[in-house]
């Protein structure tokens, strides 16, 4: 039995279930195999997105929308607009429906999610959609926690996967690169300026107004490029400490689970003994009885002695 298959199956649990049947399945394979059974034991309870995400992967729902991502990416390395436009619009529609598929799923899983919930799934997707590693990542099954793009940055996937080892496509090599759309379209519209400042003479003024212009974009590209950078970091903060609280989340529910099989280990103990003391009693009580017949019996003989003296 391999890990990651059993890490998918749980990881279709219902969130409120999971740390019961993660404990069940634990048990049921700790005597045949105990080192999965310490992996089944420190096995993460899903984000409820990626458990959506997850459940949708299972189906196998996931399948359209991620491959669009290779279409996506070469109308970005393209620059083309009209490609960009009409890919955006089909990547908008295929995305609404997951992510609808989704809320229905968990609804049916008796656990639905909330709007927030379903704007993290939204995020997932469309980061699958950009980055081929987070593409594999997503149709695994095997998700933790929630993604996103930022930017010119693939997408962060460290302590994502339940079993990085199971997805190497997630990490290995690709030429692939991961290209926000309207900064595409800015790179085409840029190229095309230069083209044309290039091949039309002008007078020294419009060369100056342009020069003016040509700061202004570089300064609004630069403070731009301040804002992204500030917002990864943010964002970087932001999962780091999501990671530290689900680290202590998982923690405290392992500690809860000990606590409950010491807990099951001492009310058996307990009945063992009350059941021995019983035992013990009537034990006691069947011995007294049995002296006090042999009492009797023994007056008896006495008397019969006594008896036949006479």
């Amino acid at each position: 039995m391999e890990f990651a298959d059993v890490a998918r199956e749980l990881l279709l649990v219902a969130p409120a279930d999971f740390v019961r049947e993660r404990t069940a399945r634990q048990r049921a394979v700790r005597a045949d195999d105990r080192p999965l059974a310490t992996r089944i034991g420190g096995l993460r309870k899903p984000a409820p997105a990626a458990w959506v995400v997850d459940l949708l992967a299972h189906d196998g729902a996931l399948d359209e929308a991620v491959g669009l991502g290779p279409s996506i990416r070469q109308a970005q390395a393209d620059a083309d607009p009209d490609a960009i436009r009409q890919l955006r619009r089909q990547r908008s529609v295929v995305v609404d429906a997951v992510v609808r598929a989704g809320a229905d799923r968990a609804a049916d899983a008796g656990h639905p999610v909330t709007s927030a919930v379903l704007d993290q799934v939204r995020a997932t997707v469309e980061a699958a959609m950009v980055d081929p590693h987070a593409g594999a990542a997503v149709r695994s099954g095997l998700l933790v926690r929630a993604l996103e793009s930022a930017g010119f940055d693939a997408v962060d996937l460290d302590g994502a996967l339940a079993d990085p080892d199971a997805v190497p496509e997630a990490w290995s090599g690709s030429d692939a690169e991961p290209i926000p759309i309207e900064s595409a379209r800015r790179s085409r519209q840029a190229g095309r300026a230069a083209t044309t400042t290039h091949q039309q003479p002008q007078h020294h003024q419009d060369e100056r107004r342009q020069q003016h212009h040509q700061r202004e974009r570089e300064q609004q590209e630069h403070e731009r490029a301040q804002q992204e950078h500030a917002a990864r970091e943010a964002e970087a903060t932001a999962r780091a400490e999501s990671r530290t609280a689900d680290a202590a989340l998982d923690a405290a529910e392992s500690d809860l689970e000990r606590a409950e099989e010491r807990r099951a280990d001492l009310e058996r103990r307990l009945a063992d003994a009350a059941a021995a003391v019983e035992r013990a009693e009537r034990a006691r009580d069947a011995a007294a009885e049995a002296s006090d017949r042999a009492r009797d019996l023994l007056r008896a003989a006495q008397h019969h002695r006594r008896d036949v003296g006479r």
